[in-house]
């Protein structure tokens, strides 16, 4: 069989509807006027696991609360509709990333498919998400064991994780694939046996019994409501998109990327509704957390045990920290060090970024800065009372924001450069995405857009300045058609 990486005409292959353009494949990205300096070890597999871990199975564990809240006791349908934002996001991703299989993510695609300042704002935008949600993460997990183990600070569990995620993710993409597996099997385990007990409770008449309600509750609905929401919920689902980091490290065909992306978020989404729609129905006082919040972020908590007494309430705990500051954390930092990376190739980040490990092949020095902000920022916002919240609230911003661009830059590259006449891939689906995420962007929290707008402003002025002073990014070669 030939090796589609060093066939030139292996993304050509495929057949593809009347007006489709044909896609990139995974040869390399020599064509692009790059140097393949990443090892190219991960197959649709790892790709999947990696997307399933970064976004967690268990995810709602610790945001349950809020966003019960949020939706009036409607979880489940504030996750079912930030899943089809989200699908649509990922169809957009599968298109560039067959496109462009580089790392960068939307950086590499707003860039390249309209214009190299916007691909720089996508990317300044992008990087809330990327560069911050290893603190949020290695904070969530470090307050959670400190209320397990009260006698180890939260700052000593915090630089525990940070040690712990670098020096894996230093030794390689390949064996941070191997300990993704391991981490997501004991995370679906512990979900399995919350569902199974949580079922078997409903049942048996703990709770509230079987019902609709946080699918829908006509005494609650409104819009505004379930998007305020959603922009909280889509949290769990952020992640998906880490997986077009890896494009230089994938030895499949470059369609794996988008069919790892989708696939992803479609597992994810169905046990982040079905989970929380059991933890709904199990909650023991609905009116008083939509009413006063959960400020203890214990929600989920109290609702397993319910279903199964103290211990699973302390195992969903338990697994929520391990999920969130290991396995969530870990390929958070390996997804932002390949942006940092492919950021710093163009130029548009100081050069000692792009400097590969010349046996491991990994991004080191985007490695460690990743891992020393995430402490720095992590040690900070532990002394805030509002840490967590303002964390989530720009990382969520800055995702969402990178994502308008996506959409955005599918219609330009694929309608307006290439005349492409799939509708609906092309057109459709990627102002479909821009629309319910406008919406979603609109509605939440008015200090995420207030600091949001701060950050794409120093954006702004950086990019202007990176233009003046003739660091511009030059496109050394065009994709193939």
């Amino acid at each position: 069989m030939t090796d589609p990486r060093t066939t030139p005409s292996a993304h050509a292959t495929g057949s593809t509807g009347a007006g489709a353009v044909p896609a990139a494949g995974a040869a390399g990205v020599e064509e692009f006027g790059y140097r393949q300096e990443l090892k190219r070890s991960l197959t649709f597999t790892d790709l999947l696991v990696y997307g399933l871990v970064f976004m967690v199975p268990i995810a709602p564990f610790g945001i349950f609360g809020s966003v019960f809240q949020g939706s009036g006791g409607m979880v489940a349908l504030a996750y079912a509709i930030g899943g089809l934002a989200m699908a649509f996001t990922a169809a957009s991703y599968s298109q560039m990333s067959r496109a462009f299989p580089m790392a960068g993510s939307v950086y590499t695609y707003a860039g390249r498919g309209i214009a190299q300042p916007v691909g720089f704002i996508a990317g300044w935008m992008i990087l809330l998400d990327y560069v911050l949600v290893p603190a949020l993460l290695y904070l969530i997990a470090a307050i959670a064991m400190n209320s397990i183990v009260t006698s180890i600070p939260v700052w000593v569990w915090l630089i525990g994780f940070v040690v712990l995620n670098t020096a894996v993710n230093y030794f390689g993409i390949e064996f941070t694939a191997r300990v993704n597996k391991i981490m997501l099997v004991a995370e679906l385990i512990v979900l399995a046996i919350f569902l199974v007990i949580g079922v078997v409770a409903l049942a048996s008449g703990e709770g509230r019994g079987f019902d609709f309600t946080p699918i829908y509750n006509s005494d609650t609905f409104s819009l505004e409501l379930v998007f305020g929401a959603v922009s909280i919920a889509v949290l769990s689902f952020l992640g998906f998109d880490g997986i077009s980091t890896l494009a230089e490290e994938n030895r499949d065909s470059a369609r794996s990327i988008g069919k790892a992306m989708i696939a992803a978020l479609a597992l994810a989404g169905t046990l982040f509704i079905v989970q929380t729609w059991v933890a709904a129905l199990l909650v023991p006082d609905p009116d008083t957390l939509i009413a006063e919040g959960d400020a203890a972020g214990t929600a989920f908590y109290d609702a397993a045990e319910v279903a199964g007494g103290a211990w699973l309430g302390t195992l969903t705990a338990v697994a929520t920290a391990i999920a969130w500051g290991f396995a969530n954390s870990l390929v958070a930092q390996a997804a932002t060090s390949r942006l940092l990376f492919a950021m710093a190739r163009d130029r548009q980040l100081p050069g000692f970024l792009r400097k590969v490990h010349p046996t491991r092949r990994v991004p080191v020095n985007a490695t460690l800065l990743v891992a020393a902000v995430s402490l720095v920022l992590g040690l900070y916002m532990e002394q805030r009372e509002d840490g967590i919240t303002l964390l989530s609230t720009l990382v969520n911003f800055g995702a969402l924001s990178a994502f308008l661009l996506l959409h955005v830059a599918v219609v330009v590259h694929f309608v307006g450069r290439l005349k492409s006449r799939n509708w609906w891939l092309h057109l459709a689906v990627p102002v479909l995405g821009f629309g319910i995420l406008a919406y979603v962007v609109y509605n939440a929290q008015v200090a995420a857009q207030e600091l949001g707008f701060v950050w794409l402003a120093i954006g702004v002025v950086l990019m202007i300045v990176l233009i003046a002073t003739g660091r511009r990014p030059e496109i050394r070669a065009e994709e193939r058609l």
